[in-house]
């Protein structure tokens, strides 16, 4: 029941850092309202807490291996809380951004460190299946936490998202500042030239890492590019795009949380494989859809489906296959991961842009492309063994 409380814990506070991004997402007008602001301008606010975060992931990670990952998780939220209490008493945009920036930084914290946590807490399938749940939620929070972070502005103003997340980063600090002796102590296991480079030139750790960096990045690029698809090419509305959400979503939740089971049932690595299998299928379905003329707006939440499913199948036992690679070395092997995630779906987003007037054909294209990336990783790189 502890080991149960402290992984709800480490939850909460990866979903806090979610928060500081989809939470203050519908304060952004407001803010281009302030003196000296505009809409470009109020972007930055959420700019500058994605830089922060991709350099905190970075940094905490390297930390790690030189103090006690416990203080460090507990000095982080303690920030966090900070920033986020001081982000409510600006009323100057350019010291809001850079507060952003640092809460950030702060707030990528427990995101390096839950997964290397997580796996030292539980056996291989109690790890899988926390991994599951902390996947389900992260899928969940883009779509709900905007409409808790609006109700909360049409009921206090706009300092109400950033006075919710300092409280809940207080909460969480209380919490596992009591719960501290049953964390996982001490620091990182001293390896033998540890260090981000050693990682991204060992090819099993490139297996686990870019093949759970290409299908899931490859999902999100489509998320990212669907909605001006849909409404611009394919005469649709946002109602469609949310069902096609809807259902991917809830097909993610489910196999997740089933991964576990079925991965000690028939071998983690045929579930790995299976699920990248489908997400690559997924991506040549669509390819054909839109290369094809398409067809009725409701055949992309068909096709796109299985792409769920198999990110589902495939992340809990990925992500820990991939911190396991990281033979010790779990909070840099887990930072990388979800760098390699970011990167992929924030570049690959960016090369699209000025495609995506073309519509359905340059969307699929580009994804299929990125799952046949994720796809070719996991052939071709060696695995770990058994």
């Amino acid at each position: 029941m502890t080991r149960t409380l402290i992984c709800a814990l480490l939850v909460m506070g990866t979903l806090l850092g979610l928060a500081g991004i989809d939470l203050v997402l519908p304060a952004l007008p407001l803010l281009a309202g302030w003196p000296g602001g505009d809409a470009a301008r109020a972007q930055l606010v959420i700019a500058a807490y994605v830089a922060g975060a991709m350099a905190g992931m970075l940094l905490f990670g390297t930390l790690a291996a030189r103090f006690d990952r416990r203080f460090l998780l507990l000095g982080a939220m303690a920030a966090f809380g900070i920033l986020s209490g001081m982000s409510v008493l600006v009323t100057d945009l350019d010291v809001l951004i850079a507060l952003r920036a640092g809460q950030g930084l702060a707030g990528s914290a427990p995101a390096v460190f839950a997964p290397g946590i997580i796996r030292r807490l539980f056996d291989e399938v109690g790890a899988m299946r926390a991994l599951a749940l902390l996947g389900s939620i992260e899928a969940i929070a883009p779509g709900a936490a905007p409409l808790a972070g609006a109700a909360l502005i049409a009921w206090a103003g706009w300092q109400a998202p950033f006075l919710a997340i300092t409280l809940a980063a207080l909460l969480v600090l209380a919490c596992l500042t009591a719960g501290l002796g049953i964390l996982p102590g001490g620091r990182v296991e001293k390896r033998q030239g540890g260090s981000y480079g050693r990682l991204l030139r060992d090819p099993v750790f490139l297996r686990y890492g870019l093949s759970h960096g290409g299908v899931l990045g490859g999902l999100l690029i489509f998320v990212f590019g669907a909605p001006v698809t849909i409404t611009a090419g394919m005469g649709g509305g946002m109602g469609d795009f949310v069902v096609m959400q809807a259902i991917g979503v809830t097909l993610f939740a489910i196999t997740a949380n089933l991964a576990g089971g079925l991965a000690r049932r028939f071998g983690i690595e045929r579930m790995i494989s299976i699920g990248t299998a489908m997400a690559f299928l997924s991506g040549v379905l669509l390819l054909i859809f839109g290369w094809t003329g398409g067809g009725p707006v409701w055949m992309l939440s068909v096709l796109f489906a299985p792409m769920n499913i198999g990110l589902g199948l495939r992340g809990p036992p990925g992500f820990l296959r991939a911190i396991m690679a990281g033979r010790g070395d779990d909070d840099r092997a887990s930072a990388l991961v979800i760098l390699f995630i970011t990167g992929i779906s924030s570049l690959g987003t960016a090369l699209l842009a000025p495609f995506i007037t073309l519509g359905l054909p340059a969307l699929t294209l580009a994804v299929a492309l990125v799952q046949a990336v994720g796809l070719a990783a996991l052939i071709l790189l060696p695995r770990l063994p058994d």
